[in-house]
């Protein structure tokens, strides 16, 4: 789950110092949530109990926030099922891939797409440094890519998928940096979006599954729905600092969970590691914080 943030406010002196904290706790909090969904073997229905935990929150919260207008409705459901087809990909790229690999090519295709498209659809320039950062990730991706060797075809699936969930999600900030706009509502917009988008894989899920879903879910149930917790928590977190701390800083700080995911992949799923997988993961976190340094 990738929607806009709210736009930063001048940081309260009694807040500020906890901003680090609290973002990079988010970003453990994100690579946690993304190892839960990779660690259900059936992923499906991982990935159905984390929309279920978003779902519940959604009901609740459309309950409290206001009705977006008209004009934001197209862009929140466009929104909805680009977040169900990345979901669906990511989904795919943990089936095939490892978790130590999928996660930060996603992850790092994500800010390298919305630059660059940024600059060849809506004609935005590029300064130095936001270029400097777009080619750091590309080297980082292409060390990530290459960490295992040169990819043959069987390795393909897995990278495509890592990759289109990247672009994916890229897709999906590019609308709603639109959208959020139209709407005068950032919790009305993400609240109305979540309700849209939560209950498709479910519903996909019982369509697949059918009478055997609920005796399937039991053994994973509790694994899954604390994975939406721990997304929604990390996504209110990040909020929360950016609304009271540096939004380019808060943003680049939150890609920490590059790293913390490498590590959760080495230590829980006893992936091997490697000094070219890391080094490719750090150099794709520092190409981020570059370009989330140009764009402050």
């Amino acid at each position: 789950m990738d929607p806009l943030t709210p736009l930063a406010v001048q940081a309260s002196p009694s807040f500020a110092a906890l901003v680090p904290v609290v973002v990079l706790f988010a970003a453990l909090l994100h690579a946690s949530w993304n190892a839960v969904a990779h660690a259900i073997t059936d992923r499906l229905l991982g990935f159905a109990l984390i929309n279920l935990a978003y779902l519940l929150f959604a009901i609740v919260s459309v309950c409290f926030v206001p009705v977006p207008p008209a004009a934001a409705w197209p862009f929140m459901a466009g929104s909805a099922a680009l977040q169900v087809f990345y979901q669906l990909m990511l989904l795919q790229a943990y089936k095939l891939g490892d978790f130590g690999q999928m996660y930060p090519i996603a992850r790092g295709t994500s800010p390298w797409v919305v630059a660059v498209a940024a600059t060849l659809l809506l004609g935005q320039a590029l300064p130095g440094g936001e270029l400097a950062g777009v080619l750091v990730i590309s080297a980082g991706l292409i060390g990530l890519t290459l960490a295992n060797g040169v990819p043959g075809r069987s390795h393909l699936p897995a990278l495509s998928a890592a990759l289109g969930t990247g672009v994916l999600i890229a897709c999906c900030t590019l609308l709603d940096g639109v959208g959020v706009r139209r709407s005068d509502t950032v919790p009305g917009y993400v609240a109305w979006t979540l309700l849209l988008q939560a209950p498709v894989i479910p519903l996909i899920a019982f369509a697949v599954r059918r009478r055997s879903l609920l005796t399937e879910l039991r053994p994973v149930a509790a694994r899954g729905l604390i994975g939406g917790v721990l997304s929604l928590s990390g996504y209110g977190l990040v909020v929360w600092a950016q609304a009271h701390g540096s939004l380019a800083g808060a943003s680049a700080l939150r890609e920490t969970s590059i790293v913390f995911a490498a590590l959760i992949g080495s230590v829980i799923f006893r992936e091997r590691l490697g000094r070219v997988r890391l080094a490719a993961s750090a150099t794709v976190l520092a190409g981020i914080v570059l370009l989330n340094a140009g764009f402050g």
